[in-house]
């Protein structure tokens, strides 16, 4: 019977992060692919967006992985068994959803700041340090709850623990969530191409 009521929790785990996941895949495939200007198109920050696009759909695409050997135990340790795999799936699309969706967000900072380098206007001598400066910021892009020092500071370590403490502040149950090294195995059986 207890093994019922936590594979409840399972359920509701796995439920809420089937949701977080599809408002991140919402926000990933929304954003712009194209800018107005198309000489603007293989600019660092609209390059960045397409490839988060092209990793959210990759994502989205990957088959679930929800065989599991039979246990002993009977029903309730079948059920536990397929909740067990369908939340590390769940919760590594989420992972990769906010990891693809904070990339995303630092290539629309970067978009928005070049517009207002630019103002309309060409690349001109006079703008060429700001953009030069504006470009090295894609590297250092303040996000709405942290300072990522680069791109590259947006490390499944950080995703990972950014994503925890949110559960834990919203009393998320977090009790058989997939350890860090679970998820990037997860992970690297998919990496696109």
């Amino acid at each position: 019977m207890i093994s019922t009521t936590v594979n409840q929790y399972r359920q509701m785990r796995v439920a809420h992060l089937l949701t977080e996941f599809r408002t991140l895949q919402h926000y990933i495939a929304n954003a712009p692919q194209t800018p107005n200007d198309m000489t603007e198109y293989y600019t660092e920050g609209w390059t960045a967006l397409r490839n988060c696009h092209a990793d959210g759909q990759h994502i989205l695409d990957c088959a679930a992985d929800t065989s599991v050997p039979t246990p002993n135990g009977g029903p309730d340790e079948q059920s536990k068994a397929e909740l067990q795999q369908i939340h590390l799936d769940a919760y590594s699309r989420r992972h990769m959803g906010q990891k693809i969706y904070l990339r995303q967000q630092a290539a629309i900072c970067w978009i928005e700041r070049r517009a207002n380098i630019l103002q309309g206007c060409k690349p001109t001598a006079a703008t060429k340090p700001h953009l030069a400066a504006n470009d090295q910021q894609l590297r250092n892009v303040r996000l709405s709850f942290a300072l990522i020092p680069d791109l590259a500071a947006i490390t499944d370590e950080y995703v990972y623990q950014q994503l925890y403490m949110a559960d834990i502040a919203g009393n998320q149950w977090v009790n058989e969530d997939p350890s860090l090294s679970r998820v990037t195995r997860w992970i690297d059986t998919r990496v696109r191409d």
